[in-house]
């Protein structure tokens, strides 16, 4: 144990303690902290949630209270977020001004060194300009804002000493690279550049992810949704920077992890990493009667504008036959609404996938939009009764749809709804395993001149 009257860094945090700096909790940030860790299973991510959430409600406060003029932004706030805070156990991405800051909380500063986690030092996307140092004095229910350093110190520091990271992903850093002075931290977001820290670039092929990299993925599947299981454990770094870089994937893992485990889960894996990896034909495109290129590659042809009274040559005529059938059975169609449709061969099968979508207005939410499915055969045949309509979206398996044979259905009928920001994978499949995935589905209305 280091001697106390020696360390001029404990020194300055029993000084920071005892003084006015120290911020106090309130009850109020005490309760909101406890509520985001609730939403965590695991025990000891719970309590680094809690920890951080503290943190962050202390360090707010503290720069409202020392430069008010200063911007804090926290909506992309990893422990805002249950699925980030579930996998990454600092606060990354909060924004202070035009900076991006990463708070180190920790119940103690009496070890020489501080575990910082990998994931914010080597992935671009969660490396910030400073990591700050909070120390959380949970029960005196106060915080003190301990020391910084800059990524560019830090890097440096780091080659110097030719420092590795742990096998459970985390640097361990002296305390004595950390500069103990809060007021010069004040002073480099207030006057220092942004452009004087360079930040590594963030690369746009992280959703690239090898059909091995998946394969090894489903295969850990059994041990990824166990809520106890630490991601260091399971994970090859390779495969950490597929996850971490794709924030699906963590939603997925953080998802079922809160569920109960069922067969499904597997299916839903494979259709994700479709989703995060392939290219999304947007239907918002045709609104305006238009094909973006992925919709034309994938020969869908699109359908004069929706004029219920107005009859119509085949294929345009099955469909409005269709849509006449769902309008009687209750289904509300506006006249904005447009559709396509694609000409599909399943072993030997000919099958025709018409799709609709509009834009849902909402008073809740002004950013909905919905996808009608509808598929038959290009032919007078009835759908095989092994044949199956599967639509996901990036959490679950929404649906899977088959004939039923007491009712004898000449078609399968299915509608999703979701935000703008979502997106959704449809899949035709046969009882034996042959299946076809088409391109995901997603909409954004804006025109593209």
């Amino acid at each position: 144990m280091s001697n106390l009257s020696s360390n001029p860094f404990q020194l300055q945090l029993d000084y920071e303690f005892l003084s006015p700096s120290a911020i106090h909790l309130s009850s109020e940030q005490t309760i909101q902290a406890v509520d985001l860790s609730n939403q965590i299973s695991n025990v000891s991510r719970k309590w680094q949630t809690y920890m951080n959430s503290l943190a962050l409600f202390a360090f707010e406060e503290w720069l409202q209270e020392r430069a008010d003029t200063l911007t804090i932004r926290r909506e992309k706030c990893t422990v805002l977020q249950p699925a980030l805070a579930n996998a990454i156990p600092v606060v990354a991405n909060l924004q202070v001004g035009e900076f991006k800051v990463c708070l180190i909380s920790t119940g103690s500063l009496y070890d020489s060194e501080i575990a910082l986690s990998q994931l914010v030092v080597d992935l671009p996307e969660y490396v910030p300009h400073f990591y700050v140092l909070v120390e959380v004095l949970e029960e005196q229910a106060s915080v003190v804002i301990s020391g910084f350093i800059s990524y560019q110190e830090l890097i440096e520091k780091r080659i110097r000493a030719n420092l590795q990271p742990e096998v459970d992903w985390t640097y361990q850093l002296p305390l004595d690279w950390f500069d103990c002075d809060a007021n010069n931290l004040l002073l480099n977001l207030c006057c220092l550049e942004p452009t004087s820290i360079t930040l590594p670039a963030i690369s746009d092929h992280h959703a690239q992810i090898s059909s091995t990299m998946q394969s090894n993925l489903i295969a850990l599947l059994p041990q990824l949704q166990s809520p106890q299981c630490e991601l260091w454990e399971i994970l090859t770094w390779e495969q950490a920077i597929a996850v971490f870089t794709n924030p699906e994937l963590l939603h997925w893992i953080y998802n079922c992890q809160q569920q109960t485990p069922n067969s499904g889960l597997k299916t839903n894996l494979k259709d994700l990493f479709k989703l995060c990896t392939q290219p999304a034909l947007n239907v918002g495109r045709w609104l305006w009667d238009e094909l973006d290129e992925l919709a034309q590659e994938f020969s869908w042809k699109l359908l004069p504008s929706f004029t219920p009274a107005v009859a119509m040559r085949s294929p345009t005529e099955e469909f409005q036959t269709i849509i006449n059938q769902l309008q009687h059975r209750g289904l509300k169609i506006p006249a904005q609404a447009r559709g396509a449709y694609q000409d599909l061969l399943l072993a030997g099968i000919p099958l025709r996938l018409y799709a609709m979508t509009w834009h849902l207005l909402s008073e809740n939410d002004p950013h909905l939009w919905t996808l009608l499915l509808v598929l038959g055969t290009t032919s007078q045949n009835t759908l095989p009764s092994h044949l199956k309509l599967r639509v996901s979206d990036q959490t679950s398996v929404l649906l899977e749809q088959g004939i039923n044979q007491e009712q004898g259905d000449g078609y399968l009928f299915t509608r999703v709804v979701g935000n703008w920001d979502e997106k959704f994978l449809v899949s035709v499949s046969l009882i034996d395993g042959i299946e076809i995935n088409l391109p995901p589905f997603t909409f954004y209305p804006g025109r593209v001149l």
